[in-house]
């Protein structure tokens, strides 16, 4: 049986590259990369006009969304690049940038499948007053990497960062754990734990990847995970990216504590692959076969987890759309 109401999907990425005019960068490392490799291939984009490539990886996008049964839109998310000591863009030392005016343009022109997921990095100078423009222009929350955008998320010298976004109630989605598919500095940022200053300033704080630790081995932050949903009432976590290999752990955790369920938020990682892997003898015969031979990313992710018994929400718990 169908939901009577189909969801946002909070983490959605967006593989754009610069044409000259759309404020994006990709490093010519990690155009190279396995990842964006297989993008290319997947979508089958041409690197050598990049605006016909953006134009369709948009449209397999919105392609995709409209024929899900279970998901009608995503928030689209911007990538923020590297900056100095003294808050000025550091091109060197950023390997992939997808600017906030080209995700809010796109969310302008599609209202009825996209939203503006914008990236801030808080060491910028103009931090501050980023957060009050892209909230002008509607942005639905903000996105950080650290590891990759080369901050701490713990550092005091951000509460003014923090305390407008708690203003303008822009949520922030902060990638937690090992980062993989782009290039990771320092991977101790990834830790949660660093997310205490942002949730004390009052800020809404989407932890991505339901706090996996992203090693396999063990999910050393789950322990986190549980004090967080208990102790703040402003922190949530999506479940993007759990059918991974390397992730899955933590949602075969997330069936142990059902408490935990009222605070997760649906999103895929998109367009990471969904692995029905998880599925394979804990769920029956029937729903196992219907996952494999379902094809659409989104559908896969929502069936993978509610096969699992792992309850979530649409983004809309956190923030009116």
């Amino acid at each position: 049986m169908l939901p009577a109401k189909k969801i946002i999907d909070c983490h959605v990425h967006v593989a754009a590259l610069p044409d000259g005019n759309n404020g994006c960068y990709v490093s010519a490392k990690l155009l190279r990369s396995p990842l964006f490799r297989f993008l290319i291939w997947k979508h089958g984009l041409d690197v050598n006009d990049p605006r016909s490539a953006n134009q369709r990886y948009v449209a397999d996008l919105r392609n995709e969304l409209r024929q899900s049964l279970h998901v009608s839109k995503a928030v689209l998310l911007a990538i923020d690049g590297v900056y100095d000591d003294k808050g000025n863009p550091d091109q060197s030392a950023t390997e992939f940038l997808v600017g906030n005016d080209y995700i809010l343009n796109l969310a302008h022109r599609y209202p009825e499948t996209f939203l503006a997921g914008v990236s801030i990095n808080p060491q910028r100078r103009d931090a501050v007053e980023e957060v009050h423009r892209c909230a002008d222009k509607g942005a639905a929350l903000v996105k950080v990497l650290p590891n990759t955008q080369q901050f701490d998320p713990a550092n005091t010298r951000y509460r003014a960062f923090y305390r407008a976004m708690a203003q303008r109630r822009l949520p922030l989605l902060s990638h937690v754990g090992y980062e993989f598919s782009l290039i990771g500095k320092d991977q101790s940022v990834g830790d949660p734990n660093r997310l205490r200053v942002p949730l004390e300033e009052g800020v809404t704080v989407i932890a991505a990847h339901a706090c996996s630790y992203g090693l396999m081995l063990y999910e050393k932050f789950y322990p986190t995970l549980l004090e967080f949903v208990r102790k703040y009432p402003n922190f949530y976590a999506d479940i993007s990216a759990l059918t991974l290999p390397n992730r899955f752990r933590m949602l075969l955790r997330l069936r142990e504590n059902p408490e935990v369920h009222r605070r997760l938020l649906f999103g895929t990682d998109y367009p990471l692959a969904v692995f029905h892997l998880p599925a394979w003898g804990r769920t029956g015969t029937g729903a196992l076969w219907d996952i494999m031979n379902t094809t659409n990313r989104f559908d896969r992710q929502f069936k993978v987890c509610e096969s699992l018994g792992v309850r979530f929400h649409s983004f809309e718990q956190v923030v009116k759309v």
